[in-house]
């Protein structure tokens, strides 16, 4: 069965980092896109990041771009995000989630195109 198992959240102060990982098992992962996801309490699931099957597309919500960065090792089944200079406004549960169809560009950050979702992991920035 596809699964999908988010790791690497944790307790951090503003403006230091993180980086999440997103095993991947079951299926054929370099043929899905990966997208990332965040979810506040109170607020819907955001789109935070994509990137392409072979790593070389990506995108980035206006809220993260320039602080994150996603990127895969379909040799490992993993994807990644980078997160720096973190802002307490980034608190939430990371989802990643994975999209068997075509290169979809901005339109990934789109939730509901996605079938697969991992469980989750807490990011939390506080001082």
């Amino acid at each position: 069965q596809l699964q999908l198992v988010e790791s690497g959240g944790g307790l951090v102060q503003p403006g230091g980092s993180l980086r999440l990982s997103c095993a991947a098992s079951g299926f054929t992962f370099d043929y899905y896109q990966i997208g990332w996801f965040r979810q506040a309490p109170g607020k819907e699931r955001e789109g935070v990041s994509c990137v392409s099957r072979s790593g070389g597309s990506t995108v980035y919500a206006d809220s993260v771009k320039g602080r994150f960065t996603i990127s895969r090792d379909n040799a490992k089944n993993m994807v990644y995000l980078q997160m720096n200079s973190l802002k307490p406004e980034d608190t939430a549960v990371y989802y990643c989630a994975a999209d068997g169809g075509p290169w979809r560009g901005s339109s990934c950050l789109a939730k509901y195109v996605y079938d697969t979702w991992g469980q989750g992991t807490q990011v939390t920035v506080s001082s």
